[in-house]
């Protein structure tokens, strides 16, 4: 089964993006801020990352440049999550290594799946409402 890490502070969004994914068969796990992130990271190898840049302890680019300069986690998809949209941020999240972004205001969570799709194909054969984990929910 495919793991997918969320690293969002905002609740509503990362129960959105926690149930999207994980009705759609990807085991959903959590982190509220960057150094928890990363923590995640080492811990269980997730196949692709979705980051708010903005999170507490440790932001979005912080965790890049940590991700980059480890061996274990810098081939690791990322998914930009972004409140602007801004060119500037993003340009600095693709120079660190991310590979795509999400804008919130034009969020949907269909998008969201695409993406993960795209840098990790299906979950599995299989789809099961039983994929959660600790974290936020």
């Amino acid at each position: 089964m495919k793991k997918i890490l969320i690293v969002e502070d905002e609740k509503l969004l990362a129960g959105l993006l926690h149930k999207k994914l994980a009705d759609n068969g990807y085991y959903v796990f959590l982190a509220e801020d960057g150094e928890q992130g990363l923590q995640q990271m080492k811990e269980n190898r997730p196949d692709a990352v979705l980051m708010d840049v903005a999170v507490p302890r440790l932001g979005g680019l912080e965790v890049l440049k940590e991700m980059g300069q480890d061996s274990l986690l810098k081939d690791i998809p990322v998914i930009i999550i972004s409140n602007s949209g801004q060119l500037e941020e993003i340009d600095k999240a693709r120079a660190l290594g991310a590979k795509d972004w999400l804008v919130k205001t034009e969020f949907d969570p269909e998008e969201a799946l695409g993406k993960v799709r795209k840098y990790v194909g299906e979950a599995d054969e299989t789809k099961s409402n039983n994929n959660t984990s600790d974290g936020l929910l």
